[in-house]
């Protein structure tokens, strides 16, 4: 019998799921830095339009204390419905088991917070209950203390889920250099967001195959002046 979490991710087997990336739930994130967690999350997210990749952005208790959804996250998707919950569990809640039916893609790829709440048992259930295969996106995901975090994914993995990060996820939908309708965007977000590499990047293409800057207006240098060196 053939194993399905031996197939790769592609645009067109997966789809993917946001669980509660809210200010107050951030501001419980100790596994890992916040700006780092916004900047991993709002890379996946973008990585999910190129590629067109059914999303769901589900909330809880947004306007009594956990807040809106993050502007960086719903920007990349205009127009996007968010699935306000009251339940911890979004499988839970129909409207997800709905939204999640509907793209009729058994790859779920999921990044939430917390690690050790939200995202364990949206992933339990939904693998028992659904037949979903869950891919849980480690690091645009967080938990209260490392351990919080560390200990939910080991659970998790325990019950089959698959742990990958988020740039992992991204390069496993390209795939191929070759697919030039999404090279340019996938650079593109590399370069915004992929740290060391994404300056790598930017250095390549200015300084060794002479690309403008990538700035979104242009910015004028001006000759070094020796001012005059006085003797004492």
């Amino acid at each position: 019998m053939s194993n399905p979490k031996l197939e790769v991710l592609t645009p067109q087997n997966s789809q993917l799921i946001f669980i509660d990336q809210q200010p107050q739930m951030a501001f419980g994130v100790q596994s890992m830095d916040r700006q780092t967690l916004k900047n991993n999350v709002v890379g996946l997210a973008k990585a999910a339009r190129v590629f067109n990749v059914p999303t769901t952005i589900t909330t809880v208790e947004t306007e009594s204390f956990s807040g809106y959804t993050f502007p960086e996250l719903l920007d990349v998707f205009p127009e996007q419905k968010v699935l306000e919950r009251t339940s911890m569990n979004s499988w839970d809640d129909q409207k997800v088991r709905d939204a999640l039916a509907a793209n009729k893609r058994k790859k779920v790829v999921v990044a939430g917070l917390w690690t050790e709440v939200c995202n364990t048992t949206f992933a339990l259930c939904a693998m028992l209950e659904g037949e979903y295969e869950i891919y849980m996106v480690a690091d645009a995901s967080g938990g209260t203390t490392k351990d919080a975090h560390d200990y939910a994914m080991q659970r998790m993995v325990q019950a089959g889920v698959v742990p990958v990060t988020w740039q992992q996820v991204l390069l496993e939908w390209q795939r191929d250099w070759a697919r030039r309708d999404s090279y340019d965007a996938v650079m593109n977000i590399a370069k915004e967001h992929s740290g060391a590499y994404g300056m790598g990047v930017d250095y390549a293409y200015t300084m060794v195959h002479d690309a403008k800057q990538r700035t979104a207006t242009s910015h004028e240098a001006l000759a070094p002046v020796h001012a005059p060196v006085i003797a004492r």
